[in-house]
């Protein structure tokens, strides 16, 4: 297990850190490796089973970087106050950035085919701008029948996660860890829920072509 150093005293802190603002690079790896105790710290909030620990540490090392080169001790905040924000919003960036790649590959995942054979994705159905007229009328039709697919063929509870796991319905889209807390269920059984919605909204598809 990685151990991490003390925090330096108020008067090293004060002297690395006028040594770093006049382009000091060691000055600077100092305030890094005295910090790295905080960024394990902030790390504990947002690490899951799932989640490899080291990268978030990576993640949060560059939070601490970029607020110990942009620190202002004139404004009275120690540096730690100030670096623990720029850490935390270091590491809520990439989350966010995750959630936003994991939602898009989720959309392009395939449901079913169209009446022409072709494959249909979440995507294809839900968005619908800059299409010309014939493709809009075809979508509405699409739209019309998911909407009535999700409403009588899924049971309750798979119609629920899929709605928070898409965002359908001008609802905000979440992260299977995130329906989980909200349901009060395991991650690996919302995984297995929305799998098995899609699966049957695949087959509902599938079967407008027959």
């Amino acid at each position: 297990m990685q151990t991490f150093k003390q925090p330096l005293s108020k008067e090293l802190e004060f002297y690395y850190i006028k040594k770093c603002k006049t382009g000091d690079l060691e000055a600077r790896n100092m305030l890094v490796e005295y910090n790295l105790r905080l960024v394990a710290h902030i790390v504990k909030k947002y690490n899951t089973p799932d989640r490899d620990v080291e990268d978030l540490i990576s993640i949060g090392t560059i939070g601490l970087i970029k607020a110990i080169n942009t620190y202002d001790d004139s404004k009275g905040n120690r540096l730690v106050t100030y670096a623990s924000r720029c850490i935390e919003n270091e590491i809520l960036m990439m989350l966010r950035q995750e959630r936003k790649c994991s939602r898009e590959s989720s959309l392009y995942e395939p449901i079913g085919t169209d009446k022409e054979g072709n494959e249909i994705s979440l995507l294809d159905i839900i968005e619908y701008e800059d299409r010309d007229i014939a493709e809009q009328i075809i979508l509405k039709d699409d739209i019309a029948h998911l909407c009535k697919v999700l409403k009588t063929h899924l049971e309750q509870r798979e119609y629920e996660v899929l709605t928070l796991r898409y965002g359908l319905f001008q609802s905000t889209p979440l992260t299977q860890r995130e329906i989980a807390d909200k349901l009060a269920i395991s991650r690996s059984y919302v995984s297995r829920i929305e799998k098995k919605a899609i699966s049957k909204l695949q087959k509902s598809f599938s079967s407008l072509s027959a």
